[in-house]
């Protein structure tokens, strides 16, 4: 049986999500506790996999794991919930055994940043510049071999007391490609940088630029959506709501 499973977690407490020697990471603790209780034997034999690894520092809402397992399902995210801390989860679907979770339907991130002296409309103005397909070279950190070519479906700029919260929506991102694209957002709203600086560097790749790159702390993976619905656990949304709301309590320190 192979099953995909939701789950979220506290990036502040992690060095990222990919397993790395000597560090403490989501993925090595998901293992550890997998192994632990019998639900696999070792990654490559239950062929996990993830959806999205995330840097250091940033949260997740939305992630998902798929793993092939003989254990029954019932049990597992119960008995995950009561062994891990600072990770939750809350949702499971038995999926086809060719599952990858990577191919995803869609993807949603979300930052939050202080509004300072922030100009709504500036912000509002670069992020259409940022969506539909561009070379994103100038604002991603693009491994060898990789396409820089992306398309943003939407961004949505709204403010929730005293943040400015930016919703990306795509089926995949580049690697640093949200924060770089917010620290020019951000630029551009405090009068650091001209619109017309940003619509050159997307409209010519090849002439590198370099307009900097955010935080990771305040960056969320809010979803990653497919062709199928989740069963999800009791009263997670609360879970979820609450998680959310100690990050962004602590980007006010």
């Amino acid at each position: 049986m192979r099953i995909a499973v939701k789950f979220a977690y506290d990036g502040r407490k992690f060095y990222g999500f990919a397993r790395q020697p000597r560090l403490k990471t989501v993925e090595e603790n998901i293992l550890n506790i997998l192994v632990e209780n019998g639900f696999i034997k070792d990654p490559k034999e239950s062929h996990f996999r993830s959806a999205s690894r995330t840097d250091k520092g940033v949260s997740a809402l939305g992630n998902v794991i798929a793993f092939n397992t003989d254990s029954i399902k019932n049990n597992i995210i119960k008995k995950l919930n009561s062994d891990l801390k600072d990770i939750f989860f809350y949702g499971m679907k038995e999926i086809e055994s060719d599952f990858f979770p990577r191919h995803a339907k869609r993807r949603s991130y979300r930052y939050y940043f202080r509004r300072k002296n922030l100009e709504l409309d500036k912000m509002l103005s670069t992020a259409a510049f940022f969506t539909g397909e561009h070379n994103f070279s100038n604002f991603a950190r693009v491994e060898e071999f990789k396409d820089p070519h992306r398309i943003i479906d939407n961004i949505v700029v709204t403010e929730n007391n005293d943040f400015f919260v930016i919703d990306f929506y795509a089926q995949t991102f580049l690697w640093h490609q949200i924060r770089r694209i917010i620290s020019a957002m951000e630029k551009v709203g405090m009068g650091k940088l001209e619109e017309e600086q940003i619509i050159e560097a997307l409209n010519n790749p090849d002439k590198k630029v370099d307009f900097g790159i955010a935080p990771a702390a305040p960056l969320i993976l809010k979803d990653i959506m497919y062709d199928f619905s989740f069963e999800y656990e009791k009263y997670y949304l609360k879970t979820l709501n609450d998680l959310e709301k100690r990050i962004v309590n602590s980007l006010s320190l």
